[in-house]
């Protein structure tokens, strides 16, 4: 998102959020709505199905349940194993559910930028989980990548490769701050 559109996105996002008196929520809705936007259903298509379930999966997620996220996600993927934001949010869903489940978040943000090397949030929140694996070579990698592709989510990266490094032995906090 760029420009007006994304200072408009960010201007509805702040009315909605106070009336609905959640203020404090609006830095963590922002960032998770830039992974996790719904798509528009494409009628009439086999994708249809998938995209309908991948859209429920947005919504749980950014409730912040992430095993039923997660579960929302494999079963778009089971209709479409090419839906490469599936991919992404699938990543994002068993990431956030703690280390032990790196591998498998990792796998399914590099499947996500086979299938749609565009995916700017892709590299983005696969740089924040290099950060939290330690990896900051591939993390400024993924850094590199992004400026070419999407300034705003460069900057986020970097901040939080910036803050890895600032403290290599707590990087628990890193998610956090990209939800």
């Amino acid at each position: 998102m760029h420009g007006k559109y994304s200072a408009a996105v960010e201007s509805g996002r702040r009315l909605l959020l106070r009336a609905a008196g959640a203020a404090p929520l609006l830095a963590w809705s922002h960032a998770l709505a830039v992974e996790s936007d719904p798509l528009p259903v494409p009628q009439g298509t086999p994708r249809e199905r998938a995209v309908r379930v991948y859209n429920e999966g947005v919504k749980v997620l950014l409730e912040r349940r992430h095993a039923e996220a997660q579960k929302l996600f494999e079963q778009a993927l089971a209709l479409d194993e090419k839906f490469a934001e599936a991919h992404n949010n699938l990543a994002y869903s068993v990431r956030m559910q703690g280390a032990q489940h790196f591998e498998r978040a990792l796998r399914h943000y590099n499947r996500a930028i086979e299938l749609k090397p565009a995916l700017a949030q892709a590299y983005m929140y696969r740089g924040v989980l290099f950060t939290q694996m330690g990896d900051m070579a591939k993390a400024r990698a993924d850094h590199a990548r992004l400026l070419g592709m999407d300034r705003d989510l460069a900057a986020r990266l970097a901040l939080a490769i910036d803050k890895a490094v600032a403290s290599p032995d707590d990087r628990s906090g890193i998610a956090g701050q990209y939800e």
